[in-house]
């Protein structure tokens, strides 16, 4: 019997499966590509999953890949100053091509212990109380307790469970890829800096040995996007807005994208889950999808691994939906009005003209930015303390790092006073007795993704809260 098997081999699904391992569950992730891809979708990780990489030791890999970049301009491509005062101790974008996310996820994965199995084709998922039977293509049957579909937009798991897709459909459709240009650098900059100033969704970006990453809008939207474009087509596109294609010739690969934007009516289905584009799509303004993604999985994470090793309270696993379903429709309205503002009619362009002038306001940027980078999510955890439902930012205390705590994926009571106990939850929280230079609070417990579930200096309050979020005592 497999714990969970997860769909899908992209950051949403290789992310799950890390945190179930840290929790000792038997994890296989299907992928029906042979193959990793090289299409580069997302540039970066945004402040909160910096964070997440941080909190689970997986931020030096990704430093030493990456590139660190001002959060400023994120919002609709406006160009602002990075904000002051984001919630976060990594207040920059770490640009990291998604291939290179993937392999790093992908070795975290399988050094826990999962299994990745690729050309594995889920094709039919049937469930009953115990447990479910997933098919793959080639007709071997695969029992597991659970199943979470992580397999992208056109999800065959949130299709086979019949779950409503709503939103609406694409009306716009954008050209990606990357290829090599004879034109020089300096032409090509100025070309893309005057088309720019009409067209948003068009550019051209230098990456190394004359290769560039090529955005330039569609002539309409495809029927099936899965086909990639050819390079006739770019070039045409190319000279329809810039009156030349650049000698664009040698492409790495070539794609597409539209501006669809769905949510699924549910998360979750008995034993089977939704995350990351199965569970939402929407544009890819503001970098936000794959962000998204793996955030939805470290807050899936312990709480599937809980239920399975039977000490999850009432309800834990139904509040992956409770608080991620509420975030999804905020990138998605967010994704919409920026799709909006990188329009090329005279009234968008107006209202992006304006909105500009607004985020010359700080508090106006800061707000902005706070929901591209996901700093400013505060999930409802009731009234009290302005700290509880926020992720507590890494912080230094007097033995090093909060971050280095949470390495292993259990809650963490931190204690200024010496005074509290966490007696019969010991198996899931840590009590860590230490000075910490912020918040000015006497103790705080925080749940296994680093949101504050509980500040105060009281015993039989923390006694009361404990059962919460980790179950009965032992």
């Amino acid at each position: 019997m497999i714990d969970v098997i997860i769909a899908g081999g992209g950051p949403t699904g290789l992310m799950l499966a890390g945190e179930l391992r840290l929790h000792g569950l038997r994890v296989i992730v299907l992928e029906r590509e042979v193959e990793p891809t090289p299409v580069v979708r997302a540039l970066g990780l945004h402040a909160r999953s910096v964070e997440v990489m941080d909190q689970r030791g997986l931020l030096e890999r990704f430093l030493r890949h990456g590139r660190q970049y001002p959060v400023g301009g994120f919002f609709a491509g406006l160009s602002k100053p990075s904000p002051e005062r984001l919630d976060t101790a990594h207040p920059y974008v770490l640009g990291i091509p998604q291939p290179i996310t993937d392999r790093l996820l992908t070795e975290h994965a399988t050094e826990m212990g999962a299994e990745l199995a690729r050309g594995r084709e889920l094709v039919g998922v049937e469930q009953d109380e115990a447990g479910i039977t997933a098919e793959v293509a080639d007709g071997t049957l695969l029992r597991s307790r659970y199943l979470v579909g992580c397999d992208g937009g056109r999800s065959t798991v949130r299709k086979l469970l019949g779950v409503g897709f709503p939103g609406e459909p694409a009306s716009t459709e954008t050209l990606l890829g990357e290829m090599e240009v004879t034109e020089d650098a300096a032409t090509v900059a100025a070309t893309v800096a005057e088309v720019r100033k009409t067209q948003p969704r068009f550019g051209l970006g230098p990456l190394e040995d004359g290769v560039y990453r090529v955005v330039v809008p569609a002539a309409g939207v495809s029927e099936d996007r899965s086909v990639p474009p050819t390079l006739e087509e770019f070039k045409q596109r190319l000279r329809t807005f810039a009156g030349t294609d650049f000698g664009a010739h040698s492409p790495r690969w070539l794609s597409r994208f539209g501006d669809a934007t769905r949510l699924a009516e549910r998360y979750r289905v008995g034993r089977a889950l939704l995350a990351g584009d199965a569970a939402h799509v929407h544009p890819p303004t503001g970098g936000q999808g794959l962000n998204l993604g793996i955030q939805d999985a470290f807050n899936l994470g312990w709480k599937l691994a809980a239920e399975i090793n039977g000490w999850a309270p009432e309800g834990l696993l139904d509040s992956y939906q409770t608080e991620r379903h509420p975030v999804a429709v905020d990138v998605l309205n967010s994704t919409r009005a920026q799709m909006e503002l990188l329009s090329a009619g005279p009234g968008p362009r107006s209202v992006r003209e304006l909105v500009s002038e607004l985020m010359d306001f700080e508090e106006v940027n800061r707000y902005l930015i706070e929901k591209i980078t996901a700093t400013g999510i505060r999930y409802d955890f009731g009234g009290g303390h302005e700290l509880l439902g926020r992720r507590m930012r890494d912080v230094k205390l007097g033995r090093g790092r909060l971050y280095e705590l949470m390495h292993h994926g259990r809650g963490l009571l931190l204690d200024r006073t010496g005074r509290l106990s966490v007696a019969g939850w010991a198996d899931r929280v840590e009590h860590v007795v230490d000075d910490f230079e912020e918040p000015d609070v006497p103790a705080m417990l925080l749940r296994p993704d680093g949101h504050v579930a509980w500040v105060g200096d009281d015993q039989p309050e923390l006694v009361e809260r404990l059962p919460t979020w980790f179950g009965a005592a032992c």
